[in-house]
């Protein structure tokens, strides 16, 4: 048996752990489950790639050594996700907020479910339901032994993932903002007993939420392809990789993915590609009956 399927797994586990994060940061400080997540990533990608497509347009530069973006995707998808942060900022003052004050936490999913359809319409009705691609060069893949190959753009995007994932976790565990953050999601009472800022904590987790979706997009853009239906496709990945891992655990959400990553791409490659889709389901129940708290999770007391 061949051993591809490590790095396909890998690089699936990268995506669907990055977005994880917003998902598990969203669930365990707003206490909500965000449908609309997946419609960030979509959005933050076709916003990279326009930035991408204006630069390119005006400079048409070349790509960086082996790899098959150039500068201009850095600088967009660096824009991207401040666009995607911006996005889920928008949807939370005008939307999300409001409800939340309600007490009710079933409107506020389901006005993210509502919110999910309108955005992902929105940008079909824009872009079109048509696949787009960053490049379409291709790239020979390299042996690296075993039966394994691995392209330089896998190399970056998993090196990338790694930079943010250690990133976010160095922001949490040695931050004022992150220990806030944790304690907000462990007893928002007594957060705001002891005078954390909680508006302040709630866009910090919006926007880390929305940039890393963002991210993730643009790994699905570069390394499959983009389409509006790109980030709902990974919604159930995603809250299964959250569950898996523990809700609120960065690095639950990270390893969570990577074994959802891995568990579908050994699917495919031993049961066939269309029982894929049907792994995360499988996962996402076997951890509701087995661990309802996930990996990492803590009981509420």
């Amino acid at each position: 048996m061949s051993l591809q399927f490590i790095v396909d797994g890998l690089l699936t586990g990268s995506m669907i752990g990055l977005g994880a994060i917003g998902v598990t940061l969203t669930y365990s400080i707003l206490r909500f489950s965000n449908f609309a997540h997946g419609d960030f990533m979509a959005w933050g990608t076709y916003a990279t790639l326009a930035v991408v497509s204006a630069i390119g347009a005006m400079f048409g530069v070349a790509p960086i050594g082996p790899l098959s973006f150039g500068w201009p995707l850095l600088v967009a998808l660096i824009v991207g996700m401040a666009f995607t942060a911006l996005l889920a900022l928008l949807l939370d003052k005008i939307l999300f907020s409001r409800l939340r004050s309600q007490g009710q936490a079933i409107i506020v999913v389901m006005a993210s479910f509502g919110a999910s359809m309108a955005l992902r319409s929105l940008l079909e009705f824009t872009f079109t339901s048509r696949p787009t691609y960053f490049s379409r060069a291709i790239q020979i893949a390299m042996p690296v032994g075993f039966g394994i190959r691995i392209t330089p753009d896998q190399i970056a995007l998993l090196v990338l993932t790694a930079i943010l994932v250690l990133g976010v976790h160095l922001l949490m565990t040695r931050t004022q903002t992150g220990r806030a953050m944790q304690a907000l999601s462990q007893n928002a009472a007594l957060a705001r007993v002891v005078g954390i800022d909680v508006a302040s904590v709630v866009r910090v987790t919006w926007i880390i939420g929305g940039a890393l979706a963002c991210v993730a997009g643009v790994m699905i853009g570069i390394l499959v392809q983009i389409r509006p239906f790109m980030g709902f496709d990974m919604l159930l990945p995603m809250f299964a990789a959250a569950i898996l891992g523990g809700i609120g655990s960065i690095p639950g959400a990270v390893l969570g993915g990577l074994i959802i990553g891995l568990a579908e791409a050994g699917a495919v490659q031993l049961i066939g590609a269309e029982w894929r889709a049907a792994v995360s389901f499988v996962i996402l129940m076997a951890v509701l009956f087995v661990r309802p708290i996930g990996l990492f999770g803590v009981r509420e007391r």
